[in-house]
C-alpha cells in the first residue's frame, strides 16, 4: 500500500542536505520510458537532463525512449526495462487492477486532456450525442481506447451508437485523409499537431472529455513498486529533479521546447508545435486548487478514488483496487 504522506520540514532539509552527497558519489544510471512519441508534456525529462538537475541529484539518465502506448510503458517499467515512465494515469489504474505493479509519483495533468476531435468543416462536436452514427478511428490498445469506452458509458451511449474503424498510430492521419470522421486524442498533443496540418487554429472541433463526465487525472510520471521498496532514495532524488524542471517548463515553454528540439533532432522544425502543446497544458491541465496549495504534481486519495470509480462504473476496471495502491505523494516537494 502506498498511502500519502506529507514531508516534514526536517525531512525536506535532510533531502536538500543529501543532494550534494548523492551528486559526489557515482551517479545512478536510469532510463525513462515514454508512452508515445515525444510531446510537450514530456519536456520535464529533457529539461532536467539538459540543465543538470538529474546530475545534481546524483543521477545519469542514459536514455529517454519513445513508446507505443501507456500500457506498454507500464509493463516495461514494471519489468525493470526502465526505472521511470510517463503515461496516462487512468490507464495506470487499469494496469494495477490487472496486476501490473506500477505506482504514480507525479500527476502532471491534473485534469484529463483527452477529447474527441474532428475537422470543423465536416463535423461539429458540441455534445456527446453528436458522435452518434459517426465513424470514429480507434486504436484498440491504449489510453485513447479506455477513454473512448468510458466516455460513451458516462454519457449513456455504447459502441453500437457509433461506427468504429480500427486504425494504427499515427491514427490522426486517418482523420486528415477523411477516412474517419473523428478520433479520440489529447488537446495537449494531437490538437497542435493536427491544427498545424489542417489549417491552423479553429480548423478542429474539440469536445473535451472532462466537460462531459470523464473527470479523472490525465498523464503522469511513475515507477515500479519494487523501485520504491528497494531504492526510495533514488525515487526521491529523481522526483526532486523532475519537479524542478516541471516548474521551469511552466515558466518558459519556449525555452523548454528548444531543449526538447535539441535532444530530439526531428523536432528542430516543429518547436512551435511543442510550444503550443505545453501552452495548452498550462491553460487546461498542469494546475489545480490542490497544486496551488501543495505544489505541482500533487495527488489526493479522493481524486484517485474518483478516477477508479469512473473506470469501474464504466467497465474499464473489472477487479477492484485500493486507491492508495495506485499512487504516493511521499516523494513530492513544493517547488517555487
Amino acid at each position: 500500500m502506498f498511502r500519502r504522506t506529507v514531508l516534514k520540514a526536517l525531512g525536506a532539509v535532510s533531502l536538500v542536505a543529501g543532494l550534494g552527497v548523492g551528486a559526489a558519489a557515482a551517479a545512478d544510471q536510469v532510463s525513462v520510458q515514454l508512452d508515445y512519441v515525444v510531446r510537450g508534456n514530456h519536456a520535464m525529462f529533457f529539461v532536467a537532463k539538459e540543465k543538470g538537475y538529474f546530475a545534481e541529484n546524483g543521477i545519469e539518465v542514459t536514455d529517454i525512449r519513445k513508446g507505443s502506448g501507456s500500457p506498454d510503458a507500464m509493463r516495461l517499467v514494471a519489468n525493470g526495462n526502465a526505472q521511470f515512465g510517463f503515461g496516462d494515469l487512468p490507464t495506470l489504474a487499469v494496469a494495477r487492477s490487472q496486476g501490473v505493479p506500477v505506482v504514480a509519483l507525479v500527476a502532471v495533468n491534473q485534469r484529463s486532456p483527452l477529447a474527441f476531435l474532428s475537422l470543423a468543416k465536416t463535423l461539429k462536436l458540441e455534445k456527446p450525442e453528436d458522435l452518434k452514427g459517426v465513424n470514429i478511428g480507434i486504436h484498440a490498445a491504449g489510453s485513447t481506447y479506455i477513454f473512448f469506452k468510458a466516455f460513451l458509458a458516462a454519457n449513456g451511449m455504447s459502441e453500437s451508437d457509433v461506427k468504429m474503424s480500427t486504425v494504427s498510430p499515427p491514427y490522426e492521419s486517418y482523420l486528415l485523409l477523411g477516412r474517419v470522421q473523428a478520433v479520440p486524442g489529447y488537446v495537449d498533443a494531437e490538437v497542435p499537431e493536427l491544427e498545424a496540418k489542417a489549417g491552423g487554429p479553429g480548423s478542429l472541433s474539440v469536445m473535451l472529455g472532462a466537460d462531459f463526465g470523464y473527470d479523472v487525472y490525465g498523464s503522469g510520471m511513475f515507477t515500479a513498486e519494487a523501485t520504491i521498496k528497494d531504492n526510495p532514495d533514488l525515487v526521491r532524488r529523481f522526483t526532486a529533479a523532475y519537479l524542478k524542471a516541471f516548474a521551469d517548463v511552466i515558466k518558459d515553454p519556449v525555452g523548454a521546447a528548444a531543449i526538447v528540439a535539441k535532444a530530439v533532432p526531428e523536432y528542430a522544425a516543429k518547436q512551435d508545435v511543442l510550444v503550443k502543446q505545453i501552452e495548452a497544458d498550462i491553460k487546461y491541465t498542469f494546475t489545480s486548487p490542490e497544486t496551488e496549495k501543495h505544489g505541482l504534481g500533487w495527488m489526493t486519495e479522493a481524486t484517485w478514488q474518483k478516477t477508479i470509480d469512473v473506470l469501474t462504473a464504466q467497465g474499464a476496471i473489472k477487479t477492484p483496487i485500493e486507491a492508495s495502491a495506485a499512487f504516493t505523494d511521499e516523494f513530492l516537494i513544493k517547488v517555487e
